[in-house]
């Protein structure tokens, strides 16, 4: 039997009657800390080089994502299984590949980026720069990817003036905020949240125009 087989039914008995009354009492809701604390865990497997430790936190990972897709299955009005999960990302992974999977010839790896961006834009409909932006992810990625998008969707944004030289200036300037603000008991994460809703609004406005 498949390894991924036998995963999906271990999974299925601890969720079943009988099983575990953990698992059985779990939310989407109450496994997003396990899955961000996975996601760390792997990061740091990652950046030390730890191929033990890389093949730990796949497995943990992968658990995360049959967990879900385990509570998914009870859901009454929309239900969906763990074959929906891999169907729909091996579809995805087809379609916005047409340069492997169809006849589009392409230049390299940048044109490639362009028709996934593309592909990816028609298939959610997106037409602002701040379309799916995960609005949930830490304030700074947050910040950056709406700098990102910005610059993407050719949106021309006023920002404030800097003074950084190279990345070791910029990691400096930004450990030595991040000591202002706790020196002066100023919560960082949320005035940094409050500049991102105001470059989504300043996004905004120069779509509107």
């Amino acid at each position: 039997m498949s390894e991924l087989l036998r995963l999906a039914e271990v999974m299925n008995k601890l969720r079943s009657p009988g099983g575990c009354p953990w698992d059985a009492e779990q939310t989407h809701q109450s496994l997003i800390k396990y899955l961000l604390e996975e996601s760390y865990e792997f990061i740091d497997a990652v950046e030390t080089n730890d191929r033990a430790g890389l093949q730990e936190e796949l497995g943990d990972l992968l658990l995360q994502v049959y967990f879900h897709a385990r509570i998914a299955e009870d859901d009454r009005e929309n239900p969906f299984t763990i074959e929906d999960v891999a169907r729909g990302i091996a579809d995805k992974l087809i379609n916005r590949h047409p340069q492997v999977f169809s006849d589009l010839q392409v230049s390299g790896v940048d044109e490639v980026i362009s028709n996934w961006e593309e592909i990816k834009a028609a298939e959610k409909g997106r037409t602002s720069a701040i379309d799916g932006v995960a609005l949930s992810q830490p304030s700074l990625t947050l910040i950056s990817k709406l700098l990102h998008r910005a610059d993407k969707y050719g949106v021309e944004l006023e920002l404030p003036n800097s003074t950084v030289t190279d990345a070791d200036h910029a990691a400096d300037q930004i450990v030595a905020v991040a000591a202002w603000a706790n020196a002066n008991e100023i919560d960082l994460d949320s005035l940094l949240r409050q500049r991102a809703r105001a470059l989504m609004a300043q996004i905004q406005s120069v779509e509107a125009r």
